[in-house]
């Protein structure tokens, strides 16, 4: 694959949950992503590889080499790459405070914006009291998850034959369940809480699949989103200021995820 010129290039990014190793990952907007856009510091908020998956069914299709081939030449060219392992790739955590390569692993970081103000940064499932009290729940979460993606797939290509939009049954399930509303809440709460007692003026995750980037607990909370359905990343401008990147829509990303699955089936 031949890497497009960078288009963009930012003070910091801030990526999570690629769940390379699954059918869900949407490779080919990551890769594109990652061809176009540069950064003097890059951190993977964790959630990179999906151990929990490979470790059911094995699937690495030579384009998912291909995305790490992209972060590990943007290290090798200068980029200050940070590791944050997250629970789908909780089997890095060993290696915290190494390197591996030219990244960095750490459980958790603090980074010093353009602005002076400093953000914790975290993956997050540590404040997940699902994933920290009852493991098998997650791992029964995280099997449901990948079957409302399933869901999706089907639903949208017989969708696309009436010619409507995209649109995610794992996303309208997740915002109409009055629990799974409640449990974002929480868990920013909790996320922004952890801010204030590192005594940051913010925090950048992952972890939900949620991406945000608000003040409403009167601290920044910067959640990543994914590269499953939302394709999104958060960046820092040279004067600390922090947006949202929305790379793909979602019937883009519906529509590589279909012929990605068309050419592995």
């Amino acid at each position: 694959m031949t890497a497009t010129p960078v288009s963009r290039r930012y003070r910091t990014l801030f990526i999570s949950d690629l769940h390379l190793g699954t059918r869900g990952c949407q490779v080919a907007q990551l890769t594109d992503f990652l061809s176009r856009h540069d950064a003097d510091t890059i951190y993977l908020v964790g959630d990179i590889i999906d151990g929990w998956q490979l470790h059911t069914a094995w699937y690495w299709p030579p384009s998912h080499t291909e995305a790490l081939r992209l972060l590990a030449a943007k290290a090798s060219a200068g980029t200050r790459v940070v590791y944050l392992p997250g629970n789908h790739d909780e089997f890095a955590r060993e290696y915290c405070g190494a390197r591996a390569g030219a990244f960095e692993i750490t459980d958790r970081a603090i980074h010093d914006a353009a602005d002076g103000k400093r953000y914790l940064v975290v993956h997050g499932d540590c404040f997940d009291v699902v994933h920290g009290r009852a493991k098998w729940l997650a791992y029964v979460g995280d099997h449901a998850y990948v079957a409302a993606l399933a869901m999706n797939t089907l639903m949208n290509r017989v969708g696309r034959l009436f010619g409507l939009p995209y649109w995610s049954f794992s996303n309208w399930a997740k915002m109409k369940v009055k629990s799974a509303v409640n449990f974002i809440g929480r868990y920013e709460t909790l996320l922004t809480t952890a801010a204030r007692e590192h005594s940051v003026d913010g925090v950048v995750c992952g972890h939900i699949h949620k991406v945000a980037l608000h003040d409403d607990f009167g601290i920044t909370y910067a959640n990543c989103g994914d590269w499953v359905e939302s394709c999104t990343a958060v960046a820092e401008h040279d004067d600390g200021s922090m947006e949202i990147l929305r790379w793909a829509t979602a019937s883009e990303a519906a529509a590589v995820e279909a012929g990605v699955e068309e050419a592995v089936a």
